[in-house]
């Protein structure tokens, strides 16, 4: 991170550390009209998010990734929530030549036979067309939280992403599982029904499973994989 990328990263915690969500979300609009975007899977943390954005009608663009091997349920709450707040959230898709070279190649289930293959169908049905989607703005909203694994912990409320040169904001990082839920359910949002099935991040359907009581959060996701290296590539950073 170059030391202009520090200094608005130091002036934006400064700028907004007494300010509630909603407050930090019309200081970022203000400061970066037009440049405000926001990636939900539809989880948890991301309906609280877009709840806080839709609700109060504010001037954010709401994008999700379709990776086209999705839950059923989750396409169903995505249209829930378009039909909740009378919205229309717009879905970035694979490109559809390298996704038919990988298949080909490959084949269709090949990301269960190594961690290569696994990342390489990640890249060109996730990085890539958030690369897309991000293109252009300035800050991306994003529904991580420090609970959700090891690797996440370190993370910042405002930080600087080096692989897409944009600032990211993690408004949910310090709140806990029970207090997001609890406000899903307080202001009767949408959500995923996987969740009351014992799925807790969830992802494209092949990949994703229900965790057994005691199990990481992150223990559903690519169950045949090292646990210490749950991640998709949407949230690395470069060395």
């Amino acid at each position: 991170m170059e030391n202009n990328e520090a200094e608005q990263i130091q002036q934006l915690i400064k700028a907004t550390e007494n300010l509630t969500i909603r407050e930090t979300l019309l200081s970022l609009i203000q400061g970066h009209p037009g440049s405000v975007v926001f990636s939900t899977s539809f989880s948890y943390e991301d309906q609280v998010i877009t709840h806080e954005i839709l609700s109060h009608q504010l001037p954010v663009s709401i994008f999700t990734l379709d990776t086209g091997r999705l839950f059923a349920e989750t396409y169903s709450v995505w249209s829930r929530t378009n039909e909740f707040y009378q919205t229309s959230i717009k879905g970035y898709y694979p490109d559809a030549e390298s996704l038919e070279e990988f298949v080909w190649q490959k084949g269709p289930n090949s990301f269960y036979e190594n961690v290569e293959n696994r990342k390489q169908c990640c890249f060109i049905r996730k990085v890539e067309p958030l690369k897309r989607a991000l293109q252009g703005n300035r800050i991306w909203i994003t529904g991580l939280r420090a609970e959700h694994s090891h690797a996440r912990q370190d993370l910042q409320l405002f930080e600087w992403d080096n692989v897409n040169h944009i600032i990211k904001y993690n408004p949910l990082l310090n709140w806990s599982t029970e207090q997001t839920i609890r406000y899903v359910h307080q202001h009767k949002i949408p959500y995923n029904p996987l969740h009351d099935k014992g799925f807790v991040s969830i992802g494209c359907a092949p990949c994703t499973r229900a965790i057994k009581e005691g199990e990481d959060f992150r223990a559903g996701r690519w169950w045949w994989e090292d646990a210490g290296k749950k991640e998709c590539g949407l949230h690395e950073k470069q060395a």
